[in-house]
């Protein structure tokens, strides 16, 4: 072969190789199918790896938002404080050795029997009694934030909480870090599929429609407004209604928000979520607070387009393969 066509032929393979690499981005219509790859791990020799059969047997290196941590495969004693991740190894028929009791979602309250060891609260680890289990893993998220660096010298420490500036993206690659820690990878592959089926029928319909909405969180009495890039921004960012306001401000707790605002804005659709409902002794009184005079001047009242979502999958949870496939759930029901 000549030089010249040599080059010719190279110049074609790099072609179609640059093509493939840039076939995989993530779609308008919240398609997860190549939203997020499977996570960055590294087998013990300190290789990157893509594929699990490159990486070593035993050992796999994760990394996270707290930083790497390397653990064995199929770990026998996990404890487990976000319910998330708590719902998606159930979800998987991995069984844990210790999870926090108080508070769990009435859908996990199989974790309440005392085969399982109750470590503390959401945001109060308890420390001796995590020791005493030994585990072998430990899986958090925000709300034990804080203690990343003690639970990580107990055990190896992975955080597995949900990115929300990029949900499905964030979701989509904690689900593949748990399918590879346990060898559940085929089965995160057909939950991810039928959850993308839904997203994207649930999209169509929101987008279709050309209907706005506004998500409230009602706690104690009080209301904050959630907009795009929040917590709850996957109804605007990833199912496909429109904002009611653009300038909500993004924060863990909302923005605090009046009932002359709401009735300011005039959505078409209204998402509440009662925090009240999932704190023992906390005020369940979502409905009575949201449908008084001013509220139902708005055509969500008027529509009957108020949705009240179940908190436990939205403010206790989320980020799990149960949790976001119910959130996908009641939000195409509300849309109906």
């Amino acid at each position: 072969m000549s030089k010249k066509l040599s080059l010719i032929v190279l110049s074609i393979v790099m072609i179609i190789v640059l093509a493939a690499c840039g076939s995989g981005s993530k779609t308008e219509s919240g398609d997860i199918s190549a939203a997020a790859p499977a996570p960055a791990v590294q087998d013990t020799t300190g290789n990157t790896a893509e594929e699990p059969a490159a990486v070593d047997e035993t050992n796999i290196t994760i990394t996270h938002e707290k930083g790497e941590t390397t653990v064995k495969k199929n770990p026998e004693k996990v404890v487990v404080f976000d319910f998330g991740a708590l719902d998606t190894l159930d979800k998987l028929g991995v069984e844990v050795a210790g999870v926090p009791q108080a508070n769990i979602p009435p859908y996990l309250s199989k974790y309440e029997d005392a085969k399982y060891a109750n470590v503390g609260s959401l945001k109060e680890p308890d420390f001796e009694k995590i020791n005493a289990i030994e585990p072998d893993l430990i899986l958090i998220s925000g709300r034990q934030g804080d203690a990343y660096e003690e639970l990580n010298k107990i055990a190896p420490t992975i955080y597995i909480g949900v990115d929300n500036s990029r949900y499905m993206e964030s979701f989509t690659e904690n689900m593949y870090t748990l399918g590879l820690i346990f060898g559940k990878e085929e089965a995160v592959e057909q939950e991810l599929a039928s959850l993308e089926q839904s997203i994207n029928e649930l999209h169509e319909t929101a987008s279709a429609s050309g209907e706005n909405a506004l998500v409230i969180l009602a706690n104690e009495g009080a209301i904050s407004a959630y907009g795009a890039g929040s917590r709850f921004g996957i109804i605007h960012e990833v199912f496909g209604f429109t904002p009611v306001d653009d300038n909500i401000e993004v924060s863990t707790h909302g923005m605090s928000v009046s009932f002359e605002y709401i009735t300011e804005k005039d959505p078409d659709y209204l998402f509440v979520i009662d925090r009240g409902a999932t704190v023992e002794g906390g005020d369940t009184t979502a409905k009575q607070l949201l449908e008084n005079d001013l509220v139902k001047n708005t055509k969500a009242y008027q529509n009957d387009n108020i949705v009240y979502l179940d908190p436990n999958y939205w403010y206790l949870s989320g980020g799990g393969l149960i949790s976001v496939s119910e959130m996908v759930k009641e939000i195409a029901e509300g849309a109906k």
